[in-house]
């Protein structure tokens, strides 16, 4: 039995969940991005109360490590760290894109593949591509977006392009393959994730753990995911 604390504050609505055995029992979110700082410690302790479990009972804390808002995965990780330190606890980090890529693979049946896109201003996203069972086809990355970006997988799969960054790329092209839509994510996709990490005995190093912060943007070439 594991009880696991999951902490989101990458994107724009911050979250937290409680879940058991990589179920979500309970999770609280916060949409003002600017005050993601000053409502993380109060959402912990409501979250604990109201589930009637203590810190003390807690047997991992999972965040989610990047990419993301620069200020959010500070705050994040520094709260998860502290947690873990007192209570003398492992520390899951959790990818952001596969995060939202496991929320998308439980909502859209139709694509072969699934592309979360974080915005990260101009014509630049944060993005990666992943089969259904979120296996990585692009590694997680920064990209300029182009005409042509994605054109190789797109002859051949059906891309669904999602989150904050998507409709940047969807105007740019019009492929019968290109799908779009809205998905919605928290901290309770990470329940799944973070308890297989932890079945794994897969944690992050405390000293050293940092934010993936994606600083260079890149023009990736796609490969076939099957290959």
């Amino acid at each position: 039995m594991a009880l696991i604390l999951n902490i989101d504050t990458a994107l724009e609505t911050a979250s937290v969940c409680l879940a058991q055995n990589g179920m979500p029992l309970k999770t609280v979110s916060n949409k003002d991005q600017k005050g993601h700082a000053e409502w993380l410690q109060s959402a912990i302790a409501e979250l604990m109360k109201a589930s009637g479990s203590g810190l003390k009972d807690l047997d991992a804390v999972a965040v989610t490590i990047g990419p993301g808002s620069y200020t959010g995965l500070r705050v994040g990780l520094s709260s998860a760290k502290g947690l873990c330190y007192a209570l003398k606890i492992p520390l899951i980090t959790v990818d952001t894109l596969k995060m939202m890529a496991s929320a998308a693979r439980n909502v859209v049946t139709e694509a072969d593949l699934l592309c979360p896109m974080i915005d990260a201003r101009r014509m630049e996203v944060f993005t990666a591509v992943y089969t259904k069972a979120l296996k990585e086809i692009i590694s997680p990355g920064a990209m300029l977006l182009a005409n042509g970006s994605f054109s190789e997988l797109l002859v051949s799969y059906k891309i669904f392009f999602f989150g904050s960054g998507s409709k940047k790329f969807i105007s740019l092209q019009n492929h019968d393959n290109a799908m779009s839509g809205e998905v919605n994510y928290d901290a309770s996709e990470m329940s799944a994730l973070s308890m297989e990490d932890f079945r794994k005995d897969c944690f992050a190093d405390l000293a050293y753990c940092e934010p993936f912060y994606l600083k260079d943007f890149f023009h990736p070439s796609a490969r076939d995911p099957y290959k």
